[in-house]
């Protein structure tokens, strides 16, 4: 059975090197204006929000910036440490900044709302547990559309499936994989290499905006971008760099310029670098997707159905918590451990674990919604009957 070869491209409109627009930043964007019109075309039925049209998109600013920040720093924290230590000449400065290059948490993201819900709440006296209700019920929006986006980046990919299934799909990002833990996988592929031609093993070295500016420049002058070092990788070129991967830096570089230069490859449509690529990659499930479905619409139809009616603060933030967890813990079972961390204690996961860590959490806003007397509020239709 023929397995679908991952080939999408991560960018929306792409500029160069790493520099356009991304579909996970759109999903980003799409998620927190879903978030946005939902929550408002929730305030003229059941008890209201208790927000104005302004106060809740500035809200959702609010909301915006506390997911970011916290999701790109849990990243830093929970997952990759050494991002905090990392500091370069080169744009932006700051490992934790290049955000271009990937990496957020959930996690951390939920303790950045969290922290902004907290600091608005104090700021315009609106109860913080309705606030969490609110991001709850746009947030799932914004979690099934992330989800996607990680899986059009190819990241973040599946386990291996264990019998042949009709949706699986090979990830050239496994390559990654290979060059951490598997080092040998990386003879297998030079079939794939000798298919590339060319590398391009040193772009030219400049500053981000001397590039920028070089770049606008070709593109209104026909005059062409300056190619870096081009260099044709031979069977015998290849095996002497990943033998020599881990104890010499022009191999080390080389490597992985080649599995750069060949994930570009198959985006950009290059038939033969798939065809010769893919019998090397294992067919994984798509568990991206699988996450997509069960942490963002799953737990969205269940916010929908919860506050079908206007709830007592917090009860919308517990349903949500709940959920999110439960499916989390599901879905991180198809899903590969993070490269750098791997399984930790009884075979499970980091998410896992911190899935685990965050039901006290969850503990915490049960009990004090179940403590204030606060009124009830949201909903779709009116309170018919006494409930939570």
């Amino acid at each position: 059975m023929d397995v679908y070869v991952h080939n999408l491209d991560p960018f929306f409109i792409h500029f160069w090197g790493d520099f356009g627009i991304r579909w996970y930043g759109l999903a980003y964007l799409t998620g927190f204006i879903a978030g946005l019109v939902y929550v408002a075309k929730m305030a003229p039925r059941g008890a209201g929000i208790g927000l104005s049209i302004d106060k809740l998109t500035d809200f959702t600013t609010w909301m915006a910036i506390g997911t970011l920040a916290g999701g790109r720093l849990g990243y830093a924290v929970f997952y990759s440490p050494d991002l905090l230590t990392d500091f370069s000449n080169q744009f932006p400065f700051w490992g934790v900044l290049a955000v271009h290059k990937g990496g957020m948490a959930s996690h951390g993201g939920i303790v950045g709302i969290i922290i902004a819900t907290v600091l608005y709440s104090r700021i315009h006296k609106v109860p913080i547990l309705h606030l969490m209700d609110l991001t709850c019920a746009g947030g799932a929006l914004g979690i099934f559309l992330g989800r996607i986006a990680n899986f059009i980046n190819g990241e973040l990919f599946g386990r291996v499936v264990q019998s042949a299934i009709p949706w699986a799909v090979k990830f050239p990002s496994e390559m990654y994989l290979w060059t951490s833990q598997k080092v040998s996988e990386l003879y297998k592929i030079e079939p794939a290499v000798k298919a590339l031609k060319e590398v391009e093993l040193y772009p030219p070295q400049m500053s981000f905006f001397t590039e920028f500016l070089l770049r606008i420049k070709s593109l209104f002058s026909g005059v062409s971008f300056p190619k870096g070092e081009m260099v044709s990788v031979t069977p015998e070129m290849w095996k002497e760099w990943v033998s020599n991967y881990r104890y010499d830096s022009m191999a080390y570089h080389g490597v992985n310029r080649v599995v750069e230069s060949l994930i570009q490859a198959i985006q950009n449509g290059n038939q033969q670098v798939t065809e010769a690529l893919a019998p090397f990659l294992s067919a994984r499930h798509p568990s991206q997707l699988y996450e997509s479905f069960m942490e963002g619409f799953l737990v969205f139809v269940v916010v929908c159905i919860v506050w079908r009616k206007p709830r007592r603060p917090g009860v919308v933030s517990v349903f949500f918590g709940l959920t999110y967890l439960v499916v989390r813990i599901i879905g991180e079972q198809f899903r590969m451990p993070d490269v750098q961390i791997g399984y930790q204690a009884l075979g499970l996961t980091r998410g896992q674990w911190l899935s685990i860590a965050y039901f006290a959490i969850l503990a915490v806003i049960f009990y004090i919604s179940k403590k204030q007397n606060l009124p009830k509020m949201g909903g779709w239709t009116k309170e018919t009957q006494t409930d939570s």
